[in-house]
């Protein structure tokens, strides 16, 4: 589904190369760490496959089709059908209600108001915050906030997943609920889920490692 041939990039032309040809076949179905010290592209390399960044030579290839020099339009497509995005600070807009913030990929998507909100709604209840749907981000915890970020990952149904630091500003219990919902995704719906991390704890709670 996920892969990856003779991948490097570099943000500048005199900057340095990350990833040295790296090829990788991603598991669906499997929850997998990159990791590494930092400086090695961890983060870079998500936002490569999620097709907001250009390598500098090599490619990302979903169902085995080249993807990485499709025009513009064509990459947001795909993006918006088929990989959804947890960031390390949840980056929830504080202005806007809970719900509105899960369904945002989905309108963008093209998804009609109602489809959306009845899917974000069950989203919200799998992950225990049904009666959070009309609150702000600045209503609930940090804890809150990020499994509220997975929901808006998932909402919808990606087949690629991919998560900075997912737990990077959690406790372990929040960590562990982010992590089984993660988990979940991967193993029972056979998505293709990557964690850039450097935690030891997710590490003890994926299936796959890929080492930068």
């Amino acid at each position: 589904m996920l892969a990856v041939r003779d991948l490097t990039f570099s943000y500048h032309r005199q900057s340095e190369e990350l990833f040295g040809g790296l090829s990788h076949d991603f598991t669906p179905g499997a929850l997998t760490a990159v990791t590494g010290p930092s400086g090695r592209g961890k983060s870079t390399l998500l936002y490569v496959l999620g097709l907001m960044l250009t390598p500098s030579r090599g490619h990302v290839l979903l169902d085995g089709e080249a993807v990485t020099r499709l025009p513009d339009a064509e990459r947001s497509r795909l993006r918006a059908r088929n990989i959804g995005f947890v960031f390390q600070d949840s980056a929830l807009d504080a202005s806007r209600k809970v719900l509105d913030s899960v369904i945002e990929p989905a309108l963008y998507a093209g998804w009609p108001v109602a489809a959306a909100k009845q899917r974000g709604r069950e989203l919200l209840d799998e992950m225990g915050l049904a009666h959070r749907t009309e609150h702000r981000p600045g209503e609930i915890s940090g804890g809150q906030a990020q499994r509220v970020a997975v929901c808006r990952a998932l909402i919808t149904d990606p087949r690629v997943v991919l998560a900075d630091e997912p737990t990077g500003n959690l406790d372990r219990d929040n960590a562990a609920a982010v992590l089984h919902a993660l988990g979940h995704a991967s193993s029972h719906e056979r998505r293709t889920v990557l964690i850039a991390t450097h935690d030891p704890f997710v590490l003890d709670h994926v299936d796959e490692v890929l080492q930068l």
